[in-house]
């Protein structure tokens, strides 16, 4: 409906271009927006104040120009008015809401689609945690919001590459491999006094366990000179990096590439670069410390890329993998981070900005915290003593759909409770069982009509001026947003929109069977409404499936 106000709006200022009555010559981009109270109509423009100040003409002036000469040829409007300073509000007739479901129909599962991106390439990167240990709830809020996002920007038409950048280069991962040997020659019957910086955790027990079951005392001799300590390494990141993947197909999460951080040394590639950025400028030397002069760019001062040890920094390595991603000619890169890491987000500005790339060619999701809790109480965790709930528990104990539609219920830069027992209930306090309850509900409407002897209408086989109840209006208005809401979130990046949006949809298809049968003795209104809902049904799938949620036919 906003298209075809704007289309009337462009036609209307053409229209006063032509007459003279208006003397800019350029449309500016017109925004038509819903109104918050009826008393104002159903959607409302600014266009007069926008072209105010470059015409220098009172705006109500123009938006009595602009009004007078809509045509609105498609009888679309009731009545169309001025207000406040220069507002002109719509007033939609009934019947032209209906004309809407017919896209609906056409399209089905492309409804909601567009070709905002057409053309563009854009990575998301997101997960990308050291193959240290498994996945945990934190992990899993970000993995479900990069995915998500993903999907929403393939819905929008861009070409999409999912990937997960593997930190397993540096000091972490020799740790590590001590971490287990140590375990191994403690399972052995050697006392050890375990050092508290390496891992803890089960699962470090259980990789030794492995090792020794299958290699018995083999390692229990050597010293860690002779590529022991190597060789638990590269068993536990490959053992746990397997457990990683299997634990993200479960929860519904599928990269595209692994990228291994290796990958950036080899051929001298994290050195080369320095070098270059040094020749440049960008970098310089201070004693043996190598330095990037991120502060030029903005940041708070600049940032070591080379320790006086001759060890590169994460930081050098990220403008490296960076420099990576655009040779491999993404328009755009997105990276979805944790929140702890807003500090590191002005120094990568800076690095791909040192690159010859524009800031607005690397976008930044930061993903807060989640609180854990059971039946409203929080549940202990502590990542350094190893005791922590991973993805795989949660996924195991309250199913994929749950978690993942519940990570997804607030903003990702906004801290999140995550109720276990709460995310478990088949009923209408669980967010995801209300959604997908309702569209189960418009199954079972169909269904029924089916056996009924009806079939199933599509937009030309119904009388839809049979529709003229508010709520029926209501629902109609929210399937029309559907196609906008995925363009808006694919512009902001904010998959929660969607979840709100299912929510709101799913409540206004609840409250409309709660009040009024679908199926009843008048077969044109019954075939009228079983038309609308199995629109809402379109639409609720069509969500669900950009948030990796299952759309049940029964429940």
């Amino acid at each position: 409906m906003k298209a075809r106000l704007i289309k009337l709006l462009e036609k209307s200022l053409e229209t006063c271009f032509e007459k003279g009555i208006l003397t800019e010559k350029d449309i500016p981009s017109i925004e038509v927006e819903s109104t918050k109270e009826n008393s104002h109509g159903d959607y409302a423009t600014n266009l007069a104040m926008i072209l105010a100040s470059s015409m220098k003409t009172n705006p109500r002036k123009i938006a009595d120009a602009v009004a007078e000469n809509i045509q609105d040829e498609d009888n679309l409007l009731e009545k169309w008015e001025i207000a406040g300073p220069g507002f002109i509000n719509f007033f939609m007739r009934g019947n032209a809401w209906v004309t809407l479901l017919k896209e609906v129909d056409e399209k089905k599962d492309r409804y909601g689609k567009s070709g905002l991106g057409k053309d563009k390439r854009v990575q998301v990167e997101f997960v990308s945690a050291n193959p240290t240990g498994p996945l945990h709830i934190g992990h899993a809020r970000g993995a479900v919001i990069g995915d998500v996002i993903a999907n929403i920007l393939e819905a929008s038409g861009f070409s999409v590459f999912r990937e997960y950048y593997i930190n397993d280069a540096g000091n972490q991962m020799n740790n590590l491999g001590k971490s287990v040997f140590y375990r191994y020659r403690e399972l052995s019957g050697e006392k050890i006094d375990y050092p508290s910086e390496c891992y803890q955790g089960q699962y470090i027990i259980d990789l030794a366990g492995e090792i020794l079951e299958k290699s018995g005392d083999k390692y229990l001799t050597k010293e860690e000179e002779e590529g022991v300590i190597e060789f638990f390494t590269d068993y536990a990141a490959d053992r746990i990096l397997k457990g990683i993947k299997t634990d993200l197909e479960a929860f519904g999460v599928v990269f595209d590439r692994y990228f291994s951080e290796k990958e950036l040394y080899k051929n001298d590639g994290v050195w080369k670069l320095l070098r270059e950025l040094q020749k440049e400028g960008f970098v310089y030397k201070d004693g043996d410390t190598m330095w990037f002069n991120t502060k030029d760019f903005g940041d708070e001062k600049d940032r070591v890329v080379v320790r006086a040890n001759g060890e590169p920094t994460y930081f050098a390595a990220d403008i490296a993998y960076h420099q990576n991603k655009y040779l491999r000619n993404f328009d755009t890169v997105i990276d979805v981070w944790g929140a702890d890491h807003h500090g590191y987000v002005p120094r990568m500005y800076a690095g791909i900005q040192a690159l010859g790339k524009k800031r607005e060619a690397l976008e930044v999701v930061l993903v807060q915290l989640v609180n854990l809790l059971r039946d409203g109480k929080p549940v202990a965790m502590s990542t350094r003593a190893g005791e922590f709930v991973t993805l795989g528990d949660v996924v195991a104990e309250v199913g994929k759909d749950a978690s993942r539609y519940n990570f997804l219920m607030r903003r990702s830069n906004s801290h999140l409770d995550f109720d276990l027992e709460l995310a478990k209930k088949q009923s209408n306090e669980n967010p995801v069982y209300y959604v997908q309850y309702a569209h189960a509900r418009i199954s079972s409407i169909i269904r029924t009509a089916l056996e009924r002897g009806y079939e199933i209408p599509a937009y030309d086989d119904v009388d839809l001026s049979l529709l003229v109840l508010p709520e029926e209006f209501n629902m109609i208005k929210s399937i029309d947003k559907f196609p906008e809401l995925i363009e808006g979130s694919a512009k902001t990046l904010e998959p929660h929109r969607i979840t709100f949006y299912t929510n709101d949809l799913a409540s206004i298809f609840h409250s409309y069977y709660n009040k009024n049968r679908v199926l009843s003795d008048d077969v044109e209104l019954s075939k009228a409404r079983l038309f609308l809902v199995k629109c809402a049904g379109i639409v609720l799938r069509n969500a669900l499936r950009i948030l990796g949620v299952s759309a049940p036919e029964r429940m």
